[in-house]
């Protein structure tokens, strides 16, 4: 699956005699799709490894910004959720 999203990704080439006009915007199109989920997945595991950080210092499950404990059915819902539901809002 990683191979397609590379090929994805891969530059599109502009020759007209070889991709018609249409098909040319599909291709644009679908590599900017495929860049978006590769920056999609490097923010989750940013945030993922923010996550592990506040587990390991303690600060795990405590809002950002008011430091109130975070509903654990959030957490569940999202592990890597740093604000409680009124600060988010």
């Amino acid at each position: 699956m990683e191979l397609e999203h590379k090929q994805s990704g891969a530059t599109v080439e502009l020759d007209q005699t070889k991709v018609g006009r249409l098909s040319r915007m599909d291709a644009m199109q679908m590599q900017q799709m495929a860049l978006e989920a590769v920056r999609r997945r490097q923010q989750q595991l940013l945030e993922i490894e923010a996550a592990l950080h506040r587990i390991g210092s303690g600060e795990f499950g405590y809002c950002l910004d008011c430091e109130e404990e975070i509903a654990l059915a959030r957490l569940k819902a999202n592990p890597a959720c740093t604000h409680c539901i009124n600060c988010a809002e």
